[in-house]
Formats: structure tokens, C-alpha cells, sequence
């Protein structure tokens, strides 16, 4: 059966405290566990009022100290801000005190920041349903990238003229310092210790069927594609990791996981109210500014929509599955059956913990009846 796990952002909500969101991710973490979920991964997102999970290595120690059994990772270490060895070093330290629970995701967004500024968006497609799965318009991420904020910002996450080295170079060399192969240029050897011969699970992160999906595929490490980041390019992404894949000591034939944006609640309508504030949450994204603070429904009832709001979130409104138990897990049956996934990774965000609690509880119980 295809395993569910969870990908949590640490939301702050609307009225509440960092403090609050990271007790509510030990304390949904240690719930998780106790539902059957296989893994939970903690995202990293820097400069977002909304988001506490901007040091996933910190969250992931605190989180395997307070579980015993789920699998604790990042969902993903934005690879281009920090160098292979202090990665490998982190990871290395959480996995000696919980060896065999630690998952090390790696993302290229640090290379991807970079080139943003300078791309060419790709032609509109319309959207589609292939085999059931909504595939929308692409979003375009071209204004964002054009904001004064968005290059502030990469200046802040990178040493002053510091420019991001190549995302595979970066993944070869991470798998050499696990490894203890690590060898320079010039022919000089080096180890990672903590780290070195650390028994993490590697995983690639990625939103189409660019470099991420090629080096997954090409190393023959598991791939997590993100429906619930690009769902435009969830397709090609899955595709283009599997005709990358070659079979490696990890694995034999590829692995994929797909994520989700889900709430779920006893019934749909409650559902829909829960989800209600998701729109104003994504706006906030979007416009360059950050999450902001996960707004309660009367709070996001309150704004005043326009045209190019409705626009800029329309693509992740339409592919959030919303509500009863029985009606996102069709939904993502069919999410598992076009993408062929062999796990699926579930994100929800609700203004209240308590919510966001029983969301997962009831996926989890439905989801092991079918």
C-alpha cells in the first residue's frame, strides 16, 4: 500500500507566536507517529512571518528526540546556501544520536534563486486533466524574481559575493563525504565527523524536469516531486526522473514520492471553512513579500478580492485537495495513479492546531481502510 507522510512549514498562526508554531509541530510530530505516518519532513523558508522552519537541521534534532519511530527529514536543505560539508556534518550529528530515522532532501533552490532573474518563462500551456489529475496553467514566477526584496534577500542567505556552486557537483560531493570518498581536484582526501558513514536516507526535491530530476535519476536516489509547489510540472517531473534513473547501491528502480496541499475534516463544507484562509495565505507568497501569519477564516473572509489576486493563486486553489476524509483520499488515489508515486507527502496548514491535527488523524485512519 503507498505509504503517506508529512511535510510541515511550522505555520505560525494569525495572533500567534514562533514559540507556538514550533510546540505545535513537536507536539503534531509525536501524533504523526502515533497515526501511522511513515516520515516527516520539515521544510526551510527564510524571511516568512508565517514560517518557522528556517533551520530544518535544528527542527529535525528537536523532533527525533520527542518521537520514536517515524523517520525525520528535510523536505528540502536549500542546498545552494550552505556547503556539502556542513550538511553532511549536521545531518551526520542528528543521525549518531538516531541512526537509521534521519532523511537528508536536498533542494537546489539556492542555484534556482539565481536563475530566476534571467529566465525566459516558457510559453502558456492550458490546463488539462490527465487520468483524473488536474495539471493547471503554469504559474509564472517572473515578477517575483524581478522584486527588490527577492534579490535582498538571496544577498542575505549567501556570504558577499558568494555564488552557488552547481547543484549535482554539490550532490556528488555529499555522497562522497557519507561515503568517505571524498577526493579534491588535486587528489586530496577529506572526512566528514561527524558524518561520514552516516546512515541517512538520501532524497532529491524538485518541481519539474529540470537538473533536480536529472540528478536524482542519474544517481539513482529517490525523487520527491512537488504538486503542492508546481503542480503544472508534476507530470514532467516524474517523467524526467524516470528516464534519468540508473540503479545505484540505494536503489534498483526509482522511487518517487508526490506531495499534496490537503485539509480534511469530518465533512466538506467544515473542510472548506478550515481551508477558506489558504487563498490570502498563497497571495502573501506570491507577491514576494513572505507567508504571512496563517490567517483565521473570518480574518480571510475580510479581504477585499481583485482580479489579479484571483489570478495569482488560481493554480494552487484548484489543486488543494479540501475535505471530508473520503473525498481527499480519492483525491489522492488519483494524484498516486497518475504520477505513479510509491509514497505521497502530505501538506496541511489550518489556522488551528487543533484542526490541523484532526486533518491528519482522519486521512491517516481512511487511508489505511482503502
Amino acid at each position: 500500500m503507498t505509504s503517506l507522510s508529512i511535510l510541515d512549514l511550522s505555520p505560525v498562526p494569525s495572533g500567534g507566536t514562533t514559540g507556538d508554531a514550533l510546540r505545535n509541530t513537536l507536539d503534531l510530530a509525536r501524533r504523526a507517529e502515533e497515526f501511522g505516518y511513515r516520515r516527516y519532513w520539515l521544510a526551510e523558508h527564510h524571511f516568512a512571518p508565517g514560517v518557522a522552519s528556517a533551520a530544518p537541521a535544528v527542527l529535525i534534532a528537536l523532533i527525533a528526540a520527542a518521537t520514536s519511530t517515524i523517520r525525520v527529514g528535510s523536505g528540502a536543505v536549500q542546498l545552494g546556501h550552505q556547503t556539502a560539508l556542513a550538511v553532511v556534518e549536521q545531518f551526520g550529528l542528528i543521525d549518531a544520536l538516531y541512526p537509521g530515522r534521519i532523511d537528508l532532501g536536498l533542494g537546489r533552490s539556492g542555484q534556482r534563486r539565481s536563475e530566476l532573474a534571467t529566465e525566459v518563462p516558457p510559453p502558456p500551456q492550458p490546463a488539462r486533466v490527465v487520468d483524473g489529475l488536474l495539471i493547471p496553467e503554469a504559474f509564472s514566477f517572473a515578477a517575483i524574481a524581478a522584486s527588490p526584496l527577492f534579490a535582498l534577500y538571496g544577498s542575505l542567505l549567501q556570504q558577499p559575493g558568494a555564488r552557488p556552486p552547481d547543484f549535482a557537483d554539490q550532490v556528488d560531493d555529499i555522497i562522497a563525504l557519507l561515503a568517505g570518498t571524498y577526493r579534491s581536484p588535486e587528489g586530496l582526501t577529506a572526512h566528514a565527523v561527524p558524518g561520514e558513514g552516516a546512515d541517512l536516507e538520501l532524497w532529491v526535491l524538485g518541481s519539474s524536469g529540470g537538473q533536480s530530476a536529472q540528478v536524482a535519476g542519474e544517481r539513482g536516489l529517490p525523487f520527491a516531486a512537488n504538486y503542492h509547489v508546481s503542480p503544472s510540472t508534476v507530470l514532467e517531473a516524474a517523467d524526467a526522473y524516470r528516464e534519468a534513473f540508473k540503479p545505484s547501491e540505494t536503489l534498483v528502480a526509482p522511487r518517487l514520492t508526490v506531495s499534496a496541499d490537503v485539509v480534511v475534516a469530518e465533512d466538506d463544507e467544515t473542510a472548506r471553512e478550515l481551508a477558506s484562509p489558504y487563498g490570502l495565505w498563497v497571495r502573501s507568497i506570491r507577491t514576494g513579500a513572505g507567508a504571512i501569519p496563517f490567517p483565521t477564516p473570518e480574518e480571510a473572509a475580510a479581504h477585499e478580492w481583485t482580479e489579479e489576486d484571483r489570478a495569482l493563486v488560481a493554480d494552487r486553489l484548484a489543486t488543494q485537495f479540501v475535505g471530508s476524509p473520503r473525498t481527499v483520499a480519492g483525491k489522492l488515489r488519483v494524484l498516486r495513479d497518475a504520477t505513479g508515486a510509491d509514497e505521497l507527502l502530505v501538506t496541511t496548514i489550518t489556522h488551528d492546531h487543533a484542526d490541523r491535527v484532526r486533518s491528519y488523524e482522519l486521512l491517516a485512519r481512511e487511508w489505511a481502510t482503502g
